[in-house]
C-alpha cells in the first residue's frame, strides 16, 4: 500500500513537469514550422539551422529536438519523400502547427503573414544573405 501511494505521488509530481516540457516542445515545433514556411513563402527570407538549435537549447529541450522536428516537417510536407517519420506525438504537433499556420496565412494573407513573422520569429529568420 505504501509503495502504491509513493508511486502515485511520484507520478503526480512528474505529470506537471512533463506537461510543461510538452508545451514548450509544441511551441518550438510551431516556431520551427513557421520559420521554414517563411523561408519558402516570404521573398528574401532565410533560416539559419544553428539559430533553431540555439533556441531549442534556450527552451531547455532535449538535444536532437531540432533535427527530429525538421525531419518530421520534411516528411509530412513532402508526403514522405524527404525527412523521416518521427514518433506520433511529434507528428501530431507538426500537424497542429501546420493547420494553425495555414489558418493564419489565410486570415492575414501571405504578405501580412510574412510581415508578422519578421517580428514573431526575430532571431530565427533573417534576410537572405544576412
Amino acid at each position: 500500500m505504501r509503495t502504491a501511494f509513493l508511486m502515485t505521488a511520484l507520478l503526480l509530481l512528474a505529470a506537471p513537469a512533463q506537461a510543461a516540457e510538452d508545451h514548450e516542445r509544441s511551441k518550438y515545433v510551431t516556431m520551427v514550422l513557421q520559420a521554414f514556411a517563411a523561408k519558402v513563402e516570404c521573398p528574401g527570407t532565410d533560416v539559419a539551422y544553428q539559430d533553431l538549435v540555439q533556441k531549442a537549447q534556450q527552451m531547455h529541450l532535449p538535444d536532437g529536438t531540432t533535427e527530429q522536428v525538421r525531419k518530421a516537417i520534411a516528411w509530412m510536407h513532402t508526403g514522405g519523400k524527404m525527412g523521416e517519420k518521427q514518433p506520433d506525438d511529434v507528428m501530431a504537433e507538426v500537424a497542429v502547427a501546420t493547420q494553425a499556420t495555414d489558418l493564419d496565412q489565410r486570415r492575414l494573407g501571405m504578405p501580412g503573414w510574412c510581415e508578422l513573422q519578421k517580428t514573431n520569429l526575430a532571431g530565427l529568420i533573417r534576410a537572405k544573405g544576412g
